[in-house]
């Protein structure tokens, strides 16, 4: 099973998300989260904070990722896994390949015409709303 994972980061006030404007397909044209490929042998949570880092130059010491949702698509092969943080200090964050924007965190993320993964961006953002002390405790 191919292993990915996205990023959903939030301003220290949980105001604004990060989001990228994706260039290529999957999703071209569209507003998506953060991440990308977990490589073999590597700790899901390591990936994470390293595709974050590669995407928007956010260190690991400037965000707490909780691991907070997978999504599994069993018809071709994929895990998605989910992380959620909020940033500790502002950062000014660096594109890498695709542009990134902040987005007001009470946009429709269901709004698939803007948004990738077909309405599941925004189921995500509503379950870490939930849950968000959780999620958020040690912040």
């Amino acid at each position: 099973m191919k292993k990915l994972n996205v990023i959903i980061v939030y301003t220290n006030d949980e105001e604004k998300i990060l989001m990228c404007h994706r260039k290529k397909e999957p999703y071209k044209g569209m507003y998506n989260l953060v991440g990308g490929k977990i490589e073999e042998n590597e700790s899901y949570i390591d990936a994470a904070y390293r595709e974050l880092n590669e995407e928007t130059g956010i260190m690991p010491e400037d965000i707490k990722l909780v691991h907070v949702m997978d999504f599994k698509y069993q018809i071709n092969d994929v895990e998605l896994q989910v992380y959620a943080g909020k940033l500790n200090k502002d950062v000014e964050v660096v594109d890498e390949v695709n542009k990134l924007y902040w987005f007001n965190s009470n946009e429709n993320f269901f709004d698939t015409t803007r948004f990738a993964g077909e309405g599941n961006i925004g189921h995500m953002i509503e379950q870490i709303k939930l849950y968000r002390n959780d999620i958020f405790k040690d912040n």
